[in-house]
């Protein structure tokens, strides 16, 4: 690109229409930026993040590219501030230079789209927004937050329109919104009465109806039918973890003792919670992300008290327990274990994503791959809280012909309900039933198809239990087969459109 692409603003392909043309570009930035903030996060606004590309595309497309993006970049901030409020898990400056980072990569498929558009005929210059947005998220699933901020989390609820993960992955979403949002502006530039941008608009249309009556057809024709077992959920009384052993200090041996006698009430508790939902008919019973606590060197008595349990309840418990090393440099570790009808250990797992902050310092990650236990009641797998922001990791159920996925968590008020949410995801990618209990926040559970099969609000219900029946056959889809070839060729659709804008004649 030359100096004056960055210096003046391109010209629309016809003259705008309608009252005080001049002011338009800048009622749009100004309405983009009020829209930001419902745009995602905890609770987003679904058609916030429809309308927000839209307009300011529509201001960035009239502004030299320097001073556009720099006023984008400066009233995005407060919104994504919003977004972002309480999910980062810094409490000092980390915290605004991470905000920062985050605003400079949300405007990158702004930059790409205000220097490559204009040098494109109209609909490939349309394709460069949409491309630029799911690569961006593509180089961002790969950080250390995973898949947060994506925006196909934005319209968790519309089943018809997430079926398309199913397919594409969360990259599909991202395309048909960036991709609705460059020919709204393009439209908006041109006008109606242009026959090219007329016809743009109702292919863009057209395909995102033809992507909701898929979907819907889908959920019509194909709901899940299988077989269902009962499953029962539940967390241990709020508790925070002693601060000496958050630190990595060595405790001494009263502060020990009093450990011990703390915890002990705690799992005997979850043990006989989890023996009265065996006793009602749950055949599945599994606790919250370390309700269990306990030494490294009590370990073994409380396992024992867990076998002895699901052999004389014939139940498969999965025990998320926090295991703890004193003196260690990272003393934690968090792990679910399956425990058989036969009162042995089918399976331990070991988070693979610690949550950046205090967790990720005080736990060391698991290996980063999913268990698997044939059963009865089809083949059951399991993660812990932060993983299922990693659909790479998840990808590896539909190989697996995973029916079932258990999945501990703990959130807090910030990220609730958008982390159940965002995990009900994972669930229409790969074809897996999941339950997720959180403690606190939204304990849900879900089908292959995303719906929402029963839930419980933890800070309203503390101390209740989710009891759910849940179809457990795998129902493999095209996205745990292909992966991400739709994302990746959108990605090599973005090289290709910057290597025509380079080339085109100006």
């Amino acid at each position: 690109m030359t100096p004056a692409d960055l210096a003046h603003p391109p010209q629309d392909p016809a003259p705008t229409r309608g009252p005080c043309p001049e002011f338009q570009p800048w009622l749009a930035l100004l309405g983009g930026a009020l829209l930001l903030p419902f745009a995602g996060g905890a609770r987003p606004v679904g058609l916030a993040a429809w309308l927000v590309p839209m307009l300011l595309l529509r201001f960035l497309r009239r502004q030299p590219a320097l001073r556009g993006l720099g006023l984008v970049l400066l009233l995005s901030l407060p919104g994504l501030a919003f977004q972002w409020r309480g999910v980062l898990p810094f409490h000092d400056w980390r915290q605004g230079g991470a905000l920062v980072l985050i605003a400079f990569g949300t405007l990158l498929p702004y930059l790409a789209d205000r220097l490559l558009a204009p040098r494109l005929p109209g609909l490939a210059a349309t394709l460069v927004f949409p491309t630029s947005l799911v690569t961006a998220e593509r180089v961002a699933a790969w950080g250390p937050m995973g898949s947060w901020g994506a925006a196909g989390y934005s319209q968790a609820g519309q089943l018809a329109l997430c079926q398309l993960v199913s397919v594409t992955g969360l990259a599909g979403i991202a395309f048909l919104i960036g991709w609705s949002g460059s020919m709204g502006a393009w439209l908006w530039a041109a006008g109606w009465e242009d026959r090219a941008a007329r016809r743009g608009v109702w292919l863009c249309a057209g395909s995102i109806g033809l992507v909701l009556l898929l979907g819907g057809l889908r959920l019509a024709l194909r709901p899940p039918a299988a077989r269902t077992v009962r499953v029962a959920s539940l967390a241990r009384s709020l508790s925070a973890p002693p601060s000496q052993l958050m630190a990595g200090a060595a405790p001494t041996a009263a502060e020990l003792a009093g450990f011990r006698s703390q915890w002990a009430a705690l799992n005997a508790e979850l043990l006989a919670r989890s023996d009265r939902e065996a006793q009602a008919g749950a055949r599945i019973v599994f606790w919250a992300e370390t309700s269990a606590q306990t030494l490294k060197v009590d370990e073994p008595a409380l396992l024992a008290q867990g076998q002895a349990l699901a052999r004389s309840r014939r139940i498969y418990l999965g025990m998320a327990i926090g295991s703890w090393s004193p003196g260690r440099p990272k003393p934690l570790e968090n792990k679910l274990l399956l425990i058989t009808p036969e009162g042995a250990v089918g399976w331990a797992y070991a988070k693979s994503h610690p949550t950046p902050g205090g967790d990720a310092a005080t736990c060391a990650p698991g290996v980063g791959r999913l268990p698997c236990l044939d059963t009865p009641y089809g083949r059951l797998s399991g993660l812990i809280c932060f993983d299922a922001d990693f659909p790479r990791l998840a990808a590896q159920a539909g190989p697996l012909g995973i029916g079932l996925m258990l999945d501990p968590g703990e959130d807090w008020p910030a990220i609730d309900p958008v982390h159940t949410d965002m995990a009900g995801f994972r669930a229409i990618e790969q074809g897996f039933s999941l339950v997720r209990h959180a403690s606190p926040g939204l304990s849900a559970a879900f089908d292959s198809q995303g719906r929402r099969l029963g839930a419980l609000d933890s800070p309203r219900s503390p101390g209740a239990t989710l009891v759910v029946e849940v179809p457990v056959a795998a129902a493999r889809t095209l996205y745990s087969r292909w992966g991400d070839v739709f994302a990746w060729a959108c990605v090599g659709g973005l090289l290709a459109l910057a290597g025509w804008a380079w080339l085109r004649p100006r």
